[in-house]
């Protein structure tokens, strides 16, 4: 299941969810223990947000060993970057339009 854009702007408005997303595509593989670490809440808590991004596809995992390692899913941002395109063409044709009725003022 593809998640939606509302979907991934609901997962990554949370802080510690952005943090440990933020993380794993910065540094690659983390395991839980190595997140739990880093986002300074408990392991269950880490294991919930990892649950949210990994239902968000932003995130995925497998085992190794007795370990499961969670990576980043780049293209679980996708429809997030789909939906900034639209808006982005948009305020770039605004922002012309400002600019050229600036420059017609100045003169």
């Amino acid at each position: 299941m593809e998640a939606n854009a509302d979907t991934i702007f609901k997962t990554l408005g949370d802080p510690t969810r952005r943090a440990i997303f933020q993380r794993l595509s910065r540094e690659g593989e983390q395991t839980v223990h190595a997140l739990t670490d880093f986002a300074g809440v408990s392991q269950p808590a880490v294991s919930k947000h990892l649950g949210a991004l990994k239902l968000a596809g932003l995130v995925r995992d497998r085992r190794q060993g007795r370990e499961t390692l969670y990576s980043a899913e780049p293209k679980g941002l996708v429809p997030l970057i789909d939906w900034m395109g639209l808006y982005g063409a948009f305020s770039r044709d605004r922002i012309d339009l400002l600019e050229s009725l600036l420059n017609r003022m100045d003169t």
